[in-house]
């Protein structure tokens, strides 16, 4: 996928520039972490940049503004859910739901990337320019392939519908954390969404 060129802002220091790889990793893991506790809004350029180590003016180097920060920062993670679709695609249609479900719940139970959804979630529930980089993560880039692969006239709503269930469920469960979900097995859910999402998915 393709983001907005970051607005480079000051130079690293030669230490910085060295150790490049080393400092733009930490900084994108910082910026996981302070997303995904903080939420979009209360999390500030200044504190990711001290929770990495580094100097402030390093993130805008890097990764211009706070809204570039953190599409960079959950776009790694996110890199094995947007490219779902084409696995998910595969094998008979009967059995999309099934493999939809098992895909979504296998990041959610993840915890490498688990920390990113947890941080775009909790951050575009309640900012807009969150919630814009979620659309744009999820929306064009997940949903339209997804649809793409469904030969019905209204496939493009079906997958939003598949969605809106996976992801009200995801955020009971890893969110908001409502018992008995919270502690439900994987496998359980599976078996008891699978169905509801492929009738989203195919059914007349």
């Amino acid at each position: 996928m393709t983001s907005a060129a970051p607005r480079r802002r000051g130079r690293p220091s030669h230490a910085d520039s060295a150790d490049a790889p080393a400092a733009r990793d930490r900084i994108l893991a910082a910026a996981r972490e302070e997303f995904s506790e903080r939420g979009y809004e209360k999390t500030s350029v200044r504190g990711i940049a001290k929770a990495a180590g580094v100097d402030s003016a390093l993130v805008h180097h890097y990764f211009g503004t706070k809204e570039q920060v953190f599409e960079s920062s959950i776009e790694v993670a996110f890199g094995p859910l947007l490219a779902a679709p084409g696995s998910i695609a595969e094998g008979p249609l009967d059995g999309v739901g099934e493999r939809l479900a098992r895909f979504f719940f296998g990041v959610w139970e993840n915890p490498a990337t688990r920390k990113a959804l947890l941080a775009i979630i909790r951050s575009a529930v309640n900012n807009d320019v969150a919630a814009s980089v979620f659309r744009r993560l999820i929306s064009a880039q997940l949903l339209r392939r997804v649809a793409a692969q469904l030969d019905t006239p209204d496939a493009e709503l079906r997958a939003e519908l598949a969605a809106a269930q996976l992801v009200g469920i995801a955020m009971l469960r890893y969110v908001i954390k409502v018992e008995p979900l919270a502690s439900a097995n994987p496998e359980q859910i599976i078996t008891r969404v699978a169905p509801v999402i492929q009738a989203h998915l195919t059914n007349p």
